[in-house]
């Protein structure tokens, strides 16, 4: 049975016999007093971190896009870096062939110098159409990045440090150097002026 005389229990009663009175419950999504300081906070870092996240990606996009051309400019440098011995060996046999036996040469050996010219060509050509360009610095001033100096040769009549001679030709392939011109260098005369290296005079 139950005690009329037993006080109800869902009704809380204070130390001084006073009900309590519950706060009432806030919705999650009804901002507290003073919490529009905290939320300006958290705009500001998610602003902040966003910001960040694009200039992130915007920098991978960049390094990926460079890597992509770098790639395709560069991939082939080991094939075209064979490839020159092809072009090397080709010159070498039309050096062999002195200018006075090129002129005076029957119909048979001519045509086989121009056979061996009109192959060097079209296979400089195809080496120039895939980024590979051969250069020849003679009477340029000497830079170490370019070439690479196998003599030197005693010549008061031309600037100090100056390529008086070629031993083998130089290649680059894009803004780099693919394989750096053999040269011999002048001595002796007066300091050549500074100037410009290659890359920059292009």
């Amino acid at each position: 049975m139950t005690d009329p005389n037993r006080p109800n229990d869902d009704t809380a009663t204070a130390p001084t016999g006073e009900p309590v009175v519950s706060k009432p419950y806030i919705m999650p999504d009804d901002p507290e007093e003073g919490s529009m300081e905290a939320l300006t906070k958290e705009v500001a870092e998610a602003r902040d971190k966003t910001l960040r996240t694009l200039a992130e990606m915007e920098n991978l996009r960049q390094r990926t896009r460079k890597e992509v051309a770098d790639a395709k400019t560069y991939g082939i440098s080991g094939f075209a870096r064979d490839v020159l011995d092809i072009a090397d060996n080709l010159q070498r046999a039309l050096d062999a062939v002195p200018a006075e036996a090129k002129a005076t040469a029957d119909p048979g050996l001519k045509a086989l110098i121009e056979g061996v010219e009109l192959t060097e060509r079209s296979l400089l050509n195809a080496l120039e159409k895939n980024g590979v360009k051969k250069f020849d610095p003679s009477g340029e001033k000497f830079y170490p990045n370019f070439q690479q100096a196998m003599y030197e040769v005693p010549d008061a009549s031309v600037p100090s440090g100056t390529v008086v001679q070629v031993v083998q030709a130089g290649y680059m392939i894009g803004e780099r150097i693919l394989r750096p011109a053999l040269v011999g260098v002048s001595k002796g005369g007066a300091k050549t002026a500074p100037a410009a290296a290659p890359s920059e005079q292009n």
